[in-house]
């Protein structure tokens, strides 16, 4: 990839490139660097959705995420997260109740108040899941029970906060003494237990649909972020159908996300 994108802010942020550049699936263009010592990562937005990621990073305000240094337009400077910890590889390692305890400690660092305005234009939850309803109408079966699912949660909704939108294992990052730190938020405004629902589908789906492994993340997720434990179910439910409506406009497998809102849907008929 040329260097070219970053020129302008390579000269204006003083900073020297310190890795290969890389480019994301909504065409961001990212790069590692540093200024003055400090390991940084510029990233140019390619996408309306990572700008509006951008914009809610430097709201978190460094807690529980990783710190803006910098931001103007389409660029975005972020402190690099550079520990050696994986979440992903914990919870593949047999420590799945210490990763998802991690995961739900970062998510209420994130949902903390604030002293500044949220950013505007976050996207309310209704409108998220409108991808859902294509999906079931073709199809029906786990996508209608998703839909139904998603359409009760959203017609009564409970505890508004700002979310980040797309919040799992490797979207939090091992900051050392800072802590774990979030990146790649999508900007989303709803209820604070549809931010735990992705963590269910994730790191990877033998992980995920392990033999009784949801009934045990649920209870851990619903005690530590004073959940009730069926309504997040429900939002497993309805997040599973989305995933898998997504992953059929994309081309890709939709069975991973059916088989999460199956289990979870197996999880609320116990």
């Amino acid at each position: 990839m040329p260097f070219h994108p970053f020129q302008p802010w390579l000269a204006r942020w003083s900073l020297s490139v310190d890795g290969q550049p890389i480019i994301t699936r909504f065409g961001s263009r990212l790069i590692p660097v540093s200024r003055n010592g400090e390991q940084a990562m510029l990233k140019i937005a390619g996408h309306e959705e990572e700008r509006r990621g951008g914009e809610l990073m430097e709201w978190y305000g460094g807690l529980g995420a990783a710190r803006v240094l910098a931001r103007e337009g389409d660029a975005l400077l972020l402190e690099r997260v550079v520990g050696e910890r994986s979440l992903s590889a914990m919870a593949q390692s047999g420590h799945d109740d210490e990763a998802t305890r991690i995961l739900c400690r970062t998510a209420m660092a994130l949902h903390a108040p604030r002293s500044q305005a949220p950013p505007r234009g976050l996207v309310p939850l209704d409108v998220w899941f409108r991808a859902l309803e294509p999906a079931t109408a073709r199809h029906g079966g786990t996508f209608a029970k998703a839909a139904a699912a998603a359409r009760a949660l959203l017609a009564e909704p409970r505890e508004q906060v700002v979310l980040h939108g797309d919040f799992h294992h490797d979207n939090v990052l091992d900051g050392g003494a800072r802590g774990w730190l979030v990146i790649d938020p999508k900007g989303l405004l709803g209820e604070r237990g549809f931010e735990y629902a992705n963590l269910f589908r994730n790191p990877d789906a033998a992980t995920a649909l392990g033999d009784g492994q949801m009934r045990r993340r649920a209870t851990i997720v619903a005690q530590e972020a004073a959940l009730d434990i069926k309504r997040l179910l429900r939002w497993v439910l309805a997040y599973g159908g989305l995933g898998a409506a997504w992953s059929l406009e994309s081309g890709h497998d939709p069975e991973p996300g059916l088989a999460i809102a199956e289990r979870a849907a197996a999880e609320l008929a116990r």
